[in-house]
């Protein structure tokens, strides 16, 4: 068994990190830090994880050396403590904005600070098995993506990667999330008052995702922001142009074979169906991302539409999964819990 400390582990990613951590066979948790409840159980803040653990929060100075560690910070958080870190774990995993770009002018645009730890920026293996899976194998840093931004590549990469969208012309990106991706101290924008029953847009234009998907992919990239009343979820509706002579057919291909042997990305378009295209509400709880497509096959133009837990596969559970890569454990260990319906 290794062992591992979460770094935020009072936060919404920091609870989920716990709960699958803790039924890891693998692992064994020796910290979960947090500077706001030092020496207090860990079920008083995450009451799911009632009986399934004993562990009380700790300082950062209370965590022996360990195998790995997850930084469930905030943004530009991470980055003042990311070396600290370093040199008490082997392996870092960071579940921050902090290390997810590889430019710090684009960085700066999009954070709206300097970067603190510019030397490591290339040190940091993106935390997406589907593209990186090869270079995770022998990471001892991982960035692991933003939930949007890991739905939009994702919804698009198949196409990308056999050169049949129009890459100049780049793609448009509308994502909706619930709640909890503004994470356990959001503001009164957040309040249930507020919330329920809002479909709030609240970034209209740059959200810092679209920077990491335009690293990615490499096309210009534009996003739009929905905050929406469900707790968890994302869904990411992109929009692209086919190359002249792409039809459906060559479109259905392309996604059926590049994710044919990925165990956490699903290809959903059916003819009929309630659930025909992804929807995040059967995903919750689930390390899987759905996607579909449709195609106007009269004007080339394409949706493509992507689901997840913004929690599972857009943070905690794409985290443990690069851990299993990077252990040459089976890459779907802790992580086969398929989601829940109805909810």
């Amino acid at each position: 068994m290794i062992r591992v400390a979460v770094v935020g582990a009072a936060g919404y990613i920091g609870g989920e990190l716990l709960r699958l951590l803790i039924g890891h066979p693998e692992v064994e948790v020796v910290g979960a830090v947090s500077s706001r409840f030092p020496g207090k159980r860990v079920d008083g803040v995450h009451p799911n994880l009632r009986a399934a653990t004993d562990l009380l929060f700790c300082s950062a100075e209370e965590v022996a050396e360990c195998d790995a560690v997850f930084l469930a910070l905030p943004h530009r958080v991470a980055m003042g403590q990311v070396e600290e870190w370093s040199q008490r774990a082997k392996l870092v995993i960071d579940l921050t904005g902090d290390f997810r770009l590889n430019d710090t002018e684009v960085f700066e645009r999009y954070y709206g600070e300097k970067h603190e730890a510019p030397h490591l920026l290339d040190e940091f293996v993106p935390g997406l098995p589907e593209l990186h899976r090869e270079a995770l194998r022998g990471a001892d840093m991982v960035s692991v993506p933003g939930c949007m931004a890991a739905a939009g590549v994702l919804a698009l990469y198949p196409l990308v990667a056999r050169d049949l969208i129009e890459v100049q012309a780049g793609a448009q990106f509308d994502a909706r999330t619930g709640s909890s991706g503004s994470g356990a101290t959001a503001g009164p924008a957040n309040l249930h008052a507020e919330r329920s029953g809002a479909m709030r847009v609240f970034a209209p234009t740059g959200h810092r995702h679209e920077a990491e998907i335009t690293r990615h992919l490499g096309l210009p990239a534009a996003m739009t922001a929905t905050g929406v009343e469900a707790v968890r979820g994302v869904q990411t509706i992109c929009h692209a142009t086919l190359r002249p002579g792409v039809d459906k057919q060559t479109v259905r291909r392309a996604f059926r074979e590049q994710y044919a042997e990925e165990p956490f990305v699903r290809v959903v378009a059916h003819q009929r169906g309630i659930f025909r295209y992804p929807d995040p509400k059967i995903l919750l709880g689930s390390n899987y991302c759905d996607v579909g497509y449709a195609l106007d096959e009269d004007t080339g133009r394409l949706t493509t539409i992507a689901a997840l837990d913004n929690l599972v596969k857009g943070g905690a559970g794409n985290a443990l999964q690069c851990l299993n890569i990077r252990m040459g454990w089976p890459e779907t260990l802790g992580l086969t819990f398929p989601g829940l319906h109805p909810l």
